[in-house]
């Protein structure tokens, strides 16, 4: 009899928890200064995990850092969030489109915010997300290479990139399917996603898989990506009421074994790209 792939073995290993029903990971990029006064506060009554993706681009223009933009968080702020028990997350120093980077420019610019991470007293990170969503075969290794477990994209095939930029809905993550460098956004919010598509990307966790959902700010600076601070509550209430495990995305490996999966990690989005 046929033995299963390895690394379907060690998926499925009993040192590891079962995926309940309703796991949903949740990520909030480029942090806001909404996420440290109104996101965190929230979340840690509720007793909810989750990932700030930071990056120093953003950081460096926190008004207290001398940058006189009230809209991000500071490096001290950042350090806040972590202190507070939230995981965060590499979202690049220089936040670029990493397509148009080369390998070693890639490698610079994650090792970059390492460093700065280091220099302001937060753990070096152990989860990315691309800028922008946009992703490169190049990342991969050097992500693998640099101690990356897991990494977090955009909602192809479900949407297109121009549709989702302003929140949509996207694959739930099969972590037997799908390459952890590579975890798609099962729903992003915008000014085009609402209660009735967090509902539903919610309830996709199941069976195994699991729902990743990407927030920026509570409000946020820019229209495109914003998330009214009514309809986050009734998003948390929700998760509340429906008793869903509720993590950063660095805590999957609780439960699934981080080794990619085999075949070519780019074929459920290969064509889908901008």
């Amino acid at each position: 009899m046929e033995q299963p792939p390895k690394n379907l073995v060690n998926r499925l290993s009993e040192q590891l928890l079962p995926i309940p029903d309703r796991l949903v990971v949740l990520t909030f990029d480029d942090c806001s200064i909404t996420h440290l006064e109104h996101v965190a506060p929230r979340l840690r009554s509720a007793g909810f995990g989750a990932t700030f993706f930071a990056n120093g681009d953003f950081c460096a223009r926190g008004a207290s850092a001398g940058g006189g933009d009230s809209h991000y968080c500071t490096w001290d702020q950042v350090r806040g969030l972590h202190e507070g028990g939230f995981e965060i997350g590499n979202h690049l120093d220089q936040h670029v489109d990493v397509r148009q980077s080369t390998a070693d420019q890639f490698a610079d610019n994650l090792l970059a915010m390492e460093s700065l991470c280091t220099e302001h007293g937060i753990p070096k990170p152990t989860t990315f997300c691309y800028p922008g969503y946009h992703v490169s075969r190049q990342c991969l290794p050097i992500l693998e290479d640099n101690g990356y477990i897991f990494a977090r994209r955009g909602c192809e095939p479900y949407s297109s990139f121009e549709e989702f930029q302003e929140g949509g809905r996207g694959p739930v993550y099969q972590p037997l399917e799908d390459h952890p460098l590579l975890i798609p956004t099962t729903g992003s919010s915008g000014p085009k996603w609402g209660y009735s598509d967090f509902t539903w990307a919610v309830e996709q966790a199941r069976d195994g898989d699991i729902a990743v959902l990407t927030f920026h700010g509570v409000p946020d600076l820019h229209e495109h990506c914003t998330t009214d601070p009514a309809d986050f509550e009734k998003y948390l209430q929700f998760l509340e009421l429906e008793n869903c495990t509720v993590i950063a995305l660095r805590d999957l490996a609780n439960y699934i074994d981080p080794a990619p999966v085999r075949g070519d990690p780019f074929a459920p989005i290969e064509g889908c790209q901008r």
